[in-house]
């Protein structure tokens, strides 16, 4: 009896870690995995689709979906599937567009006030707050508004209230760092304001950086297609999910034009909060050691 309770002694370790494995790191694989799935549609878009995303087709429109016709056609009887795939290009491009390059802004633009402190620290945070005063969709509808509709002026305009964010983390981040003995150490040894700030403090405190990065890119996201929803992202009949989902608003029985979208960006935007959290689950020492 004691010999044949071994192997169950032996496999409930095994089972207990693959189960702790699964509980922390289920939800980030399986969000790694959909955006993984997502760029690859974006990459073989004109793989997938036999038709061309501009296409127009009248005797074929509001047509539910079918085997010609996967996910149905829209009012102009333009392939759904076909532009939903194309406009993940469109969709992706700019939220990762926007959010790294608003991380490179304001990540500097933090580090450097924290850093240099005095005056310049002020100036910067005032600004800073002034922007971040504003709900951020609202003030990237008047800039979009004031530049014209097209993907580059959306992106500029999200760009100038993404910044603020990264900046106030960084500063707060860089404070932190600025006081380590590593930092003392290299004044010591005569190193430049900008060598200790780029080459040591910052990448110190990139974890949390990394972060809020990939939470932000949903996020990022889910606000071009809101300004393309509104029609101030991208120009017709250009394929984005923001637009296709305005374009099927106010088509109740013909729920295909808008659902598949919406659903496109639910799957894209919970797949990036997924992995976001599991990246900060694991850069958390406290929560490695559950």
């Amino acid at each position: 009896m004691a010999d044949a309770a071994l192997p169950a002694r032996a496999i409930a370790p095994v089972a207990s870690k693959r189960r702790r494995w699964m509980r922390r790191y289920g939800l980030p694989t399986l969000g790694a995995l959909v955006i993984v799935i997502w760029i690859v549609v974006a990459i073989a878009a004109p793989i997938l689709s036999p038709y061309l995303p501009v296409t127009v087709d009248v005797t074929a429109r509001l047509r539910p979906p079918s085997w010609r016709h996967w996910l149905g056609t829209d009012v102009l009887g333009r392939d759904v599937f076909t532009r939903l795939v194309y406009g993940t290009r469109i969709s992706l491009t700019t939220g990762v567009i926007v959010v790294l390059v608003g991380a490179l802004i304001g990540t500097l633009v933090g580090g450097i006030a924290a850093y240099l402190r005095g005056r310049l620290e002020e100036l910067i945070m005032r600004i800073t707050d002034l922007v971040l005063c504003f709900p951020p969709i609202i003030l990237a509808m008047a800039i979009a508004a004031a530049l014209g509709i097209g993907t580059t002026n959306t992106i500029i305009a999200m760009l100038v209230v993404w910044w603020p964010k990264f900046a106030r983390l960084a500063r707060s981040l860089v404070l932190v760092q600025r006081s380590q003995e590593y930092v003392e150490a290299a004044v010591v040894m005569g190193l430049s304001p900008a060598r200790i700030l780029l080459r040591h403090i910052i990448p110190n405190s990139i974890g949390p950086l990394i972060v809020l990065v990939t939470l932000d890119i949903g996020n990022a996201i889910i606000t071009f297609a809101g300004l393309s929803f509104l029609g101030l992202g991208v120009i017709p009949p250009t394929p984005e999910w923001g637009s296709m989902v305005s374009e099927g608003r106010e088509l109740i029985e013909q729920w295909w034009v808008a659902a598949f979208p919406g659903l496109a960006i639910l799957t894209v935007v919970l797949g990036f909060n997924f992995l976001g959290d599991g990246i900060r689950d694991w850069l958390d020492p406290r929560s490695r050691r559950r």
